[in-house]
């Protein structure tokens, strides 16, 4: 800061003499003033330091998407086992595939019932088929073991995500994708199967649930709809028991559009969910904040995490299958 002395005596009569006790009040005010920032500044420091807090909470890749492997048709439901292996699926070929670590993609099983989403558990392979059931393959044998194909006496619609619980049970979404028309369920719900094999509708009539996801704690259950921009989430009270939906949160639309959907999701180890839609895979934080999103080269479909320490996300996108290194480990 620049200071005018002359503009300064200019205030002082002809008369005024230069005392000092006026020379030393001066000083004292010019000190005062040069040791005061200019407001300018001190909102311009507020800024910066804002945005880097905000440049801090946000989650980037570690490293460089890379391909796996393409030639598929429609890639969904990637899930990892401990020891590594990958199955993920192939709708339209009506494949499940497999991958050991460093072998090469091989068929799991095929025909799969048009399976969609899937999850590891153990030595079983979980599986809703778009066909109208939710299964158990073992991982061994590759024998199969219906979970649940019916409600009230109808068939589902067409299975598309799951999660199991800690209690045994599991909760899966039913939209209208590949179903028979009119809908046999005559709507498009969330379930949850026991584990004794009885099976409850959880939810109303939904925009198209697709991805299903449970928090760390298991205390909220996300259920991420494809035909709305608003993320839903349900608190567990009990196994199969939950709250009635409330949005979690909206996601961040392509330029020009509004209400396009998420499609899967996973989970991080501090709760951060990953959500894949049509500008890549957002991820937003457990109070719904948007912390950042990652692109890939095809649309993505579905999102788990593998590698040895779990922070390599796996994403499966259209005709190909990517990975790429991310800082959290994944749930």
């Amino acid at each position: 800061m620049i200071y005018n002395v002359t503009a300064i005596r200019t205030r002082w009569t002809p008369s005024a003499r230069w005392t000092p006790s006026a020379l030393s009040l001066l000083l004292i005010a010019l000190i005062a003033l040069h040791a005061m920032p200019p407001l300018a500044a001190q909102q311009a420091g507020s800024t910066a330091q804002d945005s880097s807090t905000a440049q801090d909470s946000s989650i980037k890749p570690a490293g460089d998407v890379t391909k796996i492997q393409g030639g598929f048709a429609f890639t969904e439901g990637p899930a990892v086992a401990d020891d590594g292996t990958l199955y993920f699926t192939d709708i339209p070929n009506n494949t499940i595939h497999v991958q050991v670590p460093g072998g090469k993609i091989e068929t799991f099983v095929s025909p799969s019932g048009h399976a969609n989403g899937l999850w590891v558990d153990g030595d079983r392979l979980l599986a809703c088929q778009m066909d109208g059931q939710v299964v158990a393959y073992d991982r061994r044998s590759k024998a199969m073991t219906v979970l649940a194909d019916a409600y009230q006496g109808r068939r589902f619609n067409a299975p598309n995500d799951l999660v199991p619980d800690t209690h045994g049970g599991l909760y899966f979404t039913d939209p209208l994708f590949r179903a028979p028309e009119p809908l046999p369920q005559g709507q498009q719900s969330v379930y949850y199967r026991d584990r004794d094999g009885n099976v409850t509708r959880i939810s109303g009539d939904l925009p198209a649930p697709n991805g299903i996801g449970l928090s760390p704690d298991g205390k909220r259950l996300y259920v991420i709809p494809s035909r709305s921009e608003e993320m839903l989430v349900m608190d567990v009270q009990a196994p199969g028991k939950v709250s009635e939906p409330r949005v979690f949160c909206r996601l961040k639309q392509p330029e020009g559009k509004s209400g396009t959907g998420g499609d899967g999701m996973a989970l991080d180890v501090e709760g951060n969910l990953y959500i894949t839609a049509n500008l890549g895979v957002q991820v937003f934080s457990p109070q719904g904040e948007l912390l950042g999103v990652v692109a890939f080269p095809e649309q993505p479909a579905n999102v788990t995490f593998g590698g040895a320490d779990r922070k390599t996300m796996i994403v499966t996108a259209r005709n190909g299958v990517y990975s790429v290194p991310m800082p959290i480990a994944g749930w």
